[in-house]
């Protein structure tokens, strides 16, 4: 009696848009250490707020790095290297991605092509952070938020970088900066202490930079990005028609630096300014705008009413 020859099982189907390498446990503890050591800084810092272990230095430093790094992240990694809003010259393109950089939320080829990925595939299977991949019952819901929030960053998978962003991996200065990401980390960790010494001449004052305009203020940022994933792809408003769940949300303009405004973004991804209805602060935007001025940056893609008005779900009475 023969056999039937065994048949071999169908080999998966490639997948060209992530990393053939996939995300290693050494990367995965670094991911860990970079955001979550901030974070017990964080809940630290409530009871260490009512005793003597902050002031006006503290506040000041904390609130210019948080500016310098989050904006880093909005204009430079999101809205000029990932969607091309405008175009920037030298000293500003590289200020950009060292700014971006300082946000400790990775280096900027890897940020922009897990972005670029996102909006081809935005709440879709192939999107690396949607809080609706589990489904859209309350608790697949809950489960989705918690990993766009957060648990998606361990994910074994990388996006690749030669399909997502080429331009990047052609240009030298950029894969410089990148290359360079682990001495930025410790030049936003190391920078605060310095200037909190310097400025108080105190042991102490270096010590609590570290903590509150380093640690902390680095946390914040990481959950104010981390917020645009998850809160504003679950709730929020929708003034303008999208293919996805994106939305706006108002209280969170003001941290996230205009990024809250989310739903525009999706509709018009290569718009400089993402509040563009009245009362919409978007601080990115004037920064944009001030670039503009100064000469330093051209070709700013604002805002188009026409094509606004033709995205626009309600039209305005």
């Amino acid at each position: 009696m023969t056999t039937a020859p065994a048949v071999d099982a169908p080999r998966p189907a490639a997948r060209p848009e992530l990393d053939p390498e996939p995300r290693g446990a050494a990367e995965k503890i670094l991911i860990a250490v970079f955001t979550g050591v901030p974070f017990l800084a964080l809940i630290a810092a409530v009871p260490l707020a009512w005793g003597h272990f902050l002031g006006w230095t503290d506040v000041a430093l904390t609130a210019v790095l948080y500016f310098i790094s989050a904006a880093g992240i909005t204009v430079g990694y999101h809205r000029y290297f990932t969607h091309g809003s405008f175009k920037a010259n030298r000293p500003l393109k590289i200020a950009l991605a060292v700014a971006g950089s300082l946000a400790m939320e990775g280096p900027v080829i890897t940020w922009v092509a897990d972005h670029r990925r996102h909006h081809k595939h935005s709440d879709k299977e192939m999107d690396p952070h949607s809080p609706w991949r589990f489904g859209d019952d309350w608790k697949a819901l809950a489960k989705g938020l918690a990993w766009a929030h957060y648990g998606w960053l361990f994910n074994p998978n990388r996006t690749s970088k030669r399909r997502f962003a080429k331009d990047l991996l052609d240009d030298r200065d950029i894969t410089f900066i990148h290359r360079w990401f682990p001495g930025l980390v410790a030049v936003s960790l190391l920078t605060p202490a310095l200037l909190g010494g310097l400025i108080t001449w105190s042991w102490q004052g270096a010590l609590t930079g570290l903590f509150w305009a380093g640690l902390v203020r680095i946390t914040l940022v990481h959950h104010v990005t981390w917020s645009i994933n998850s809160i504003c792809h679950t709730f929020g408003k929708e003034d303008f028609e999208v293919r996805d769940k994106s939305r706006n949300v108002w209280w969170l303009a003001i941290p996230s630096l205009g990024e809250s405004w989310h739903n525009l973004h999706h509709s018009d991804p290569t718009c400089a300014r993402h509040g563009v209805l009245k009362g919409q602060i978007d601080i990115s935007a004037g920064v944009i705008r001030g670039f503009e001025k100064a000469g330093w940056a051209r070709d700013v893609r604002w805002p188009d009413e026409r094509r606004l008005a033709a995205k626009r779900t309600k039209r305005p009475a």
